[in-house]
């Protein structure tokens, strides 16, 4: 009896695959399995590790832009410039010719500190007296006497009324040293409580990435990227921070775009030394499979009766022997079936 073998070639571009048809006819039901005709492309099986990798546009620069807020109405009496840098004890702007402080912390200020107060703003600002060398209290979450006395002596350093009271305003908290970004605020200006004073940012240099809503598969923190920079050198990163940012509409007749913004850490800053900011390709890596058997992927044919399989090929004769698929990428596909191992030669059909 006659039957009929049916295979559809699958092609496959960036991931998404298409097919056609290609009918072989034979005279028998184990014709099936084998031809007689030999495939005149082939290619071998090969054992390698594969990577599924999508390249996006990144911007060099400082990461994370934060703004110093003014918290009460004055005078400003003292403004830094941009691109200065600064560290914990540090005065970074003035207002009423009362200096703010950089200490270190997550939490920003948000209420004034005296005796009685409780939590973790408080522990900060222990946490940061202790580590500029004041000393007689316990570093904990409470603000009890010996702690306003250590804060009477910071503000007898600085030349302050001696209250032992923090107030607000007089500390600003960031998680670590800063640079300054931009200044908003001019010297002799006056100024109200909420407004801006400067943005700032880290002293370490990172590549910030806007990926679109659909790609935030990519964005798994700590995963291992690839940075290349301006002069087509590649440097590794790792995706440090994942946000979602809101892009404004350009007009009234569009919608706001939703985007997934990455903050990829450099560890090599030698090697990003030589640029301020830089447009930059970031080499995200989506999946990755060490290790396996691959062909390419125009080597698949989907068999009649289900599945994909390859025409393997001995330079005599080729018979199609059914695959299990795993991951695409690069034009290559991971496979895995009985007598598949590396060196294999497979049919490409026309």
């Amino acid at each position: 009896m006659r039957r009929a073998l049916t295979a559809v070639v699958v092609l496959a571009a960036g991931g998404a695959a298409s097919a056609f048809l290609v009918n072989r006819g034979d005279t028998s039901q184990a014709a099936d399995q084998t031809a007689a005709a030999v495939p005149v492309n082939t290619a071998k099986v090969a054992q390698q590790t594969l990577k599924d990798t999508e390249t996006a546009d990144g911007e060099l620069g400082f990461g994370t832009t934060s703004a110093a807020v003014n918290r009460t109405a004055g005078t400003i009496t003292g403004v830094p410039d941009s691109g200065q840098e600064f560290r914990r004890g540090h005065t970074v702007y003035s207002v009423d010719n009362k200096p703010t402080t950089l200490m270190y912390g997550a939490l920003p200020a948000y209420r004034k500190l005296a005796d009685g107060s409780e939590g973790t703003d408080v522990l900060q600002l222990e946490q940061n007296l202790s580590a500029m060398g004041y000393t007689g209290f316990t570093v904990d979450d409470e603000y009890t006497d010996a702690t306003a006395e250590a804060v009477e002596e910071w503000q007898e350093d600085l030349g302050l009324d001696e209250t032992g009271v923090v107030e607000l305003g007089s500390v600003l908290f960031a998680p670590g040293h800063i640079r300054v970004d931009s200044v908003e605020a001019q010297e002799g200006t006056p100024i109200g409580p909420n407004q801006n004073i400067l943005t700032y940012t880290g002293t370490t240099k990172a590549v910030t990435v806007q990926l679109d809503a659909a790609d935030q598969r990519l964005a798994k923190p700590n995963a291992k990227v690839d940075v290349t920079l301006p002069d087509s050198a590649t440097v590794p990163g790792r995706v440090e921070n994942v946000s979602t940012v809101i892009i404004p509409a350009e007009s009234p007749d569009k919608d706001p775009e939703t985007k997934v913004e990455v903050i990829v850490a450099i560890d090599n800053q030698k090697a990003v030394a030589a640029w301020s900011l830089a447009s930059v390709d970031v080499t995200f890596t989506a999946s990755e499979r060490k290790n396996v058997l691959t062909v390419p992927v125009s080597a698949l044919v989907a068999l009649r009766e289900g599945g994909f399989g390859v025409e393997v090929s001995d330079g005599t004769a080729s018979h199609y022997v059914p695959v299990k698929t795993g991951l695409f990428a690069g034009g290559q596909v991971e496979i895995s079936g009985t007598g598949i191992k590396a060196g294999t030669v497979v049919g490409i059909p026309k």
